[in-house]
């Protein structure tokens, strides 16, 4: 449930808004997710703390305005309030700073509670102590406020580094860029039944950025993501392009895969192709794969894309099935119907081609990533 949504929905709970059906229902979401029942437990303490806050505030407008009413009527000589309170509102995210800053202000609100009831049982006696009391809470309230804006600063440096605090996953595959100007991802389905919150990609200097998934089709384990990270970089053109007929038989490849903590090379050749009991999705490569393989790109020494690794097949040493380009661009055009993903582009010209290997290897290494989750 998006913030927006949980936060509407939260507040129209608290206040009895929801019909029983819809009351039924957000429950039933909250016992099933521990995750999100605790952030409706947090704004509920948020929306009432912010309450809490806006009291206090009334309050200390009260007081000034007593204060100027004193004033009024020369029992004390300070000049009279204008304007009125001003009620600060922190987004949920900043919930427990503004809990702390409530509790503080609550707290002023209390001796301000005691100094009015002085005032009241002996206006005149203690009409000079009482005022500089007053003064005295003001500018406190005042540095209070400073205060809680620098709190809010450093917790907005503090949520930027966690979210950039590394994913330690349960699983690793690999993904390839086919698009630099909306930075979309090929990987496998399978790869992303793993997945049950955070799904990243990691580049080969160990940088994490997150992404989201926009197409998956299981019968042909083929998946798309798009980054969504900010901070993410966008890179040249891609230097590979995707062929659109199938690789021909005895043609040599290469592979670039994550199936340790490093990129891997690989290479080898088209073996047949047809997959496993000639299944028409796959072709089969000569060549040897480990886990965190799914998901490679199979480049020719053209430099064009030519498979996307899938499996490996158990019975026999040194074979492995490798998805034909052809449904990558069917899934593309799938993107392509989706609200908001008919930008997606691929390259045509291939810029690896007459490069020596080496060369290859590293102008096709920055768009090889590490698939991560957890």
């Amino acid at each position: 449930m998006e913030d927006t949504l949980l936060i509407d929905a939260a507040e129209r709970y608290i206040k009895g808004e929801m019909s029983p059906e819809e009351m039924t229902y957000f429950e039933e979401i909250r016992k099933n997710n521990a995750e999100l029942d605790q952030s409706v437990v947090e704004h509920i303490f948020f929306l009432n703390e912010l309450e809490k806050f806006s009291e206090g505030k009334k309050f200390r407008h009260q007081l000034h305005e007593t204060a100027a009413k004193l004033s009024d009527e020369g029992l004390i000589s300070k000049s009279k309030i204008e304007g009125k309170a001003k009620l600060v509102y922190f987004w949920n995210r900043y919930k427990r700073t503004v809990a702390v800053a409530a509790s503080i202000a609550g707290l002023v609100s209390i001796l301000s509670a005691s100094i009015i009831s002085s005032l009241s049982s002996n206006k005149e006696s203690n009409i000079q102590p009482l005022v500089k009391q007053i003064n005295e809470q003001d500018a406190k309230y005042r540095k209070l406020e400073k205060q809680i804006g620098q709190i809010k600063s450093a917790t907005i440096e503090t949520d930027a580094a966690a979210a950039k605090q590394r994913v330690e996953s349960k699983f690793q595959a690999t993904g390839f860029l086919i698009d630099v100007t909306n930075n979309y991802i090929v990987t496998n389905a399978h790869v992303l039944k793993e997945a049950r919150n955070k799904l990243i990609i990691e580049n080969n200097k160990g940088e994490q950025f997150l992404t989201q998934s926009v197409y998956v089709n299981t019968e042909n384990d083929l998946a798309i993501l798009k980054v969504i990270d900010a901070d993410f970089k966008k890179l040249p053109p891609l230097p590979f392009s995707i062929k659109k007929s199938n690789a021909d038989l005895g043609e040599q490849v290469f592979m670039l895969g994550f199936p340790k903590e490093e990129i891997v090379y690989g290479e080898g050749y088209i073996s047949a192709q047809n997959g496993y009991k000639m299944d028409t999705i796959y072709c089969q490569l000569n060549t040897s794969a480990n886990e965190g393989n799914s998901g490679s790109p199979v480049i020719n020494k053209q430099g064009e894309l030519v498979g996307v690794i899938s499996s490996k097949e158990s019975n026999a040493q040194g074979v492995v099935f490798a998805i034909k380009t052809s449904h990558i661009f069917r899934a593309i055009e799938e993107v392509k119907k989706q609200p908001g993903n008919n930008l997606i582009k691929v390259n045509s010209k291939p810029t690896l081609k007459g490069n020596d290997r080496v060369s290859q290897i590293k102008k096709l290494q920055d768009y090889v990533f590490m698939i991560k989750g957890n």
